[in-house]
């Protein structure tokens, strides 16, 4: 079996793609001989998708998924993972917005002492340039999660993310959201499962201008976690923590 699955979830990167599998591929290659780069294209309209097909023309380890239409990057994610032959699967930005030097952090983590890990941009630790309004929108949403959800993290929404396997099929189908909501979901029940989970900070600069609108934002935040929270209360599950 392959020992690691990377997916990319992409949606109009075809300025970074190919320069952002390469960047991947050989950081790869310092940990691992057996991986496999998915890039998960979902619906773009820049030619995303024609960089994609030429990358799994050209490299062995690339596997390329397209949607014609977009599905949300929870959706796209989710069909890559089940598309993948890894026994640790991960995540990472196109982007790149966190320092690829932890990935073998990543990975370590996911292979030695946890379930699933995640980098935090949230922690004492972590070496993080934000603007304003993206610290205030991203720290508020925090906050409610861990207030509502009773979640143990300081970061959710981090696209820095690494599962076992079996953990990550266990969670898949348990996920409902389709779109941005979906990082914050699979870390809430994988701790309302009792698998392990652990945060660890990471240098994270951003790229590109924030299309953060603060009122927009935290009114879809907000919704996102009550929809969730009436969720796991219909369930029986909102009283539990990682640690119950």
């Amino acid at each position: 079996m392959t020992q690691v699955s990377l997916v990319l979830p992409a949606y109009n990167e075809s300025e970074r793609l190919e320069e952002t599998v390469r960047k991947v591929a050989e950081s790869l290659h310092k940990i691992t001989s057996s991986f496999e780069i998915i890039i998960a294209e979902d619906g773009s309209t820049d030619g995303t998708g024609k960089i994609a097909e030429e990358l799994a023309d050209k490299h062995q380890y690339v596997k390329y998924l397209h949607n014609d239409e977009r599905l949300g990057r929870g959706k796209a994610l989710n069909r890559a993972f089940k598309s993948s032959e890894g026994e640790i699967l991960a995540y990472i930005d196109v982007d790149l917005a966190t320092d690829l030097a932890h990935l073998p952090e990543l990975i370590e983590h996911t292979r030695e002492e946890c379930d699933l890990a995640t980098g935090s941009r949230m922690l004492p630790e972590s070496d993080v340039v934000r603007s304003v309004k993206r610290g205030i929108a991203s720290r508020g949403f925090n906050f409610l999660v861990r207030a509502l959800l009773r979640s143990k993290l300081y970061d959710h929404q981090c696209g820095f993310k690494a599962f076992r396997r079996e953990v990550a099929f266990d969670l898949l189908d348990q996920v409902r959201d389709c779109h941005w909501f979906w990082d914050t979901e699979i870390l809430v029940l994988a701790q309302r499962s009792g698998y392990r989970v652990v945060e660890f900070p990471i240098r994270w600069r951003p790229k590109g201008a924030t299309k953060v609108d603060l009122v927009a934002d935290v009114l879809g935040m907000g919704r996102a976690i009550l929809r969730l929270w009436w969720g796991l209360k219909r369930d029986g599950m909102v009283a539990q923590t990682a640690h119950d």
